[in-house]
């Protein structure tokens, strides 16, 4: 097995960067390249501080081969609420943020809103699945409804506010800009 090379790929798969993950880690990016390319060899510490890092366990790091998971049912969801913002977030896939896209299913209670996100290069889409929404995007407000579905490059300051009575569910696929 390729240590580095795996550390590379998980790295990568986190969307971090060799110096991103050295101040996570404590280490220098020079250690961090050095590890990719099986240069060095960390502690045990070192590498146990790595996995968690990255999000994976040692046996899961050294398995091959392993079955993707393909169906996640309703167990498999993360759910998160927002009281004071006025949101429930459920991650539909518990290991999203390691893939490409991350979809999840967003609900906005009366007067709720999600947080505002930076400029990115990612790309949304949204289905509205009940209510109404009004998405922020950079200095224009677009107001979509129920059966309405939304597209966007995430390229300007963006956040999605209920603009309707009651709550407001959509489904959110977002990819993943790595750099």
């Amino acid at each position: 097995m390729d240590i580095g090379a795996k550390i590379k790929s998980l790295r990568l798969q986190n969307g971090l960067t060799q110096e991103e993950l050295g101040e996570r880690t404590d280490l220098s990016k020079g250690f961090i390249s050095q590890l990719e390319r099986d240069m060095n060899s960390p502690s045990l510490e070192t590498f146990f501080t790595l996995l968690e890092v990255l999000g994976t366990t040692p046996k899961e790091f050294f398995e091959d081969g392993e079955t993707p998971q393909v169906i996640y049912s309703s167990k498999d969801h993360r759910i998160h609420t927002d009281e004071e913002a006025g949101y429930e977030i459920d991650w539909l896939i518990p290991t999203s943020y390691k893939k490409e896209m991350e979809p999840i299913y967003l609900t906005l209670f009366e007067e709720g809103h999600y947080k505002q996100f930076e400029p990115s290069q990612a790309e949304t889409f949204i289905y509205v699945l009940e209510g109404k929404v009004r998405l922020v995007l950079g200095t224009e407000e677009y107001i979509a409804v129920a059966g309405d579905s939304i597209y966007y490059e995430a390229s300007q300051h963006h956040q999605l506010h209920n603009a309707g009575k009651g709550k407001c569910e959509m489904i959110i696929s977002a990819t993943h800009s790595y750099l």
